[in-house]
């Protein structure tokens, strides 16, 4: 039993993105579901040898995870208690794929693959998508007013979790050839383990590996190309061992995230010395989190099968542990002397080491946080 998941930010590429994978898997199963005004579920399956199944149901909670929980999950349970061998979920617009994932890998009493999670976007539109300001709701992407996501962490998060990115272009508009080329490239910069195509086949989609794509969603972990890319955009990687001042940090922030994609990592900032701050910008957002405590500092293991980040291995340093910052930043004319620079100057001189945290300035708090 095959699943393939596929999320997307708006409907046209969705569609799209299904008429491919319809096209390249004609045995398949096509479930394609949506969320509308006051809670409406629409959900809509297309069979190989059978008509088009719809119908429409009114949740009481109409949000993005009941919409998962309570007729996504119970239509594909259905649907593999009759037999069919290969379902391809289409998920409403803006519903994460790592939610649906969890939801049925808890939800499901049937034995099931997922194949390749599958990420359907217009690559000419991207890069606007991940500048907006604006939430989803406010873009006309989902009809839930409190999500209070932009249309770039959707789009970063999917990113992270999902093994194929489907280049979707909808049909209804043209495509400016450049733009699209651009925006595939920022996509690879984005997404280097993932299979970019524009091409459905299974041959040329990615593989997916729950472990690996929980790990790469891990909040402060730093995944970067392998190696230089030939397009405009490039990743700056910079670690710094010492703790951070935390007001000199403060204030190179803005200067680090400028023209920044996406900033993502980790920071050990000297007066919350046991937090591991991870730090994240997305387009024009950017926020802090405390996600708990240094790997260093913790007395208990992972418990088996949850999500470790592996970068507190490999990073790993005698005398610190995993403690340290890692910031990775990804745009267009970054310039890797300067960006070291301004975090290296972020650190503790020899006078703060030796004095310790107390006379230092903290404009965060992160006993709020966690």
């Amino acid at each position: 039993m095959l699943l393939t998941v596929v999320s997307s930010l708006d409907t046209l590429c969705r569609q799209r993105a299904c008429e491919m994978l319809a096209a390249a898997h004609p045995v398949a199963v096509l479930v394609v579901h949506d969320l509308l005004d006051d809670g409406v579920v629409v959900r809509r399956v297309f069979g190989p040898d059978s008509p088009v199944d719809r119908e429409e149901n009114s949740l009481e909670h109409g949000c993005l995870s009941c919409t998962v929980r309570l007729d996504v999950v119970p239509t594909v349970e259905r649907l593999l208690a009759r037999g069919v061998e290969h379902i391809i979920i289409a998920l409403p617009p803006a519903v994460p794929a790592m939610a649906a994932v969890n939801a049925l890998k808890q939800g499901l009493t049937s034995r099931f693959t997922v194949g390749s999670v599958v990420l359907a976007c217009a690559p000419d539109a991207c890069e606007d998508q991940i500048w907006d300001h604006h939430t989803l709701f406010e873009s006309g992407f989902t009809p839930t007013p409190e999500d209070q996501r932009t249309p770039g962490e959707f789009l970063i998060g999917e990113l992270a979790f999902s093994d194929t990115v489907l280049l979707a272009d909808p049909l209804l508009f043209p495509v400016n050839p450049d733009h699209r080329a651009r925006g595939g490239q920022l996509l690879g910069e984005l997404a280097p383990h993932a299979r970019i195509t524009d091409i459905a086949d299974a041959e040329q989609r990615g593989s997916h590996d729950y472990a690996e794509a929980m790990g790469r969603t891990i909040p402060g972990s730093v995944r970067i190309p392998a190696g230089a890319s030939a397009s405009p955009f490039i990743t700056v990687t910079q670690r710094v061992r010492r703790p951070l001042h935390a007001e000199r940090f403060r204030h190179a922030l803005a200067t680090l995230a400028e023209g920044c994609c996406w900033l993502r990592g980790r920071l050990w900032i000297a007066t919350a010395p046991g937090c591991r701050i991870a730090i994240q910008g997305i387009g024009p957002r950017i926020w802090l989190e405390n996600t708990g405590p240094w790997l260093a500092d913790q007395t208990a293991k992972p418990s088996a099968g949850r999500a470790t980040d592996s970068d507190a291995y490999l990073d790993w340093h005698p005398d610190n542990g995993d403690r340290g910052t890692v910031i990775a930043a990804t745009g267009e004319h970054l310039d890797p002397a300067e960006f070291a620079r301004l975090l290296e100057d972020c650190q503790l001189t020899d006078a703060e080491m030796d004095a310790g945290p107390a006379d230092l300035p903290d404009p965060f708090d992160f006993s709020l946080t966690s």
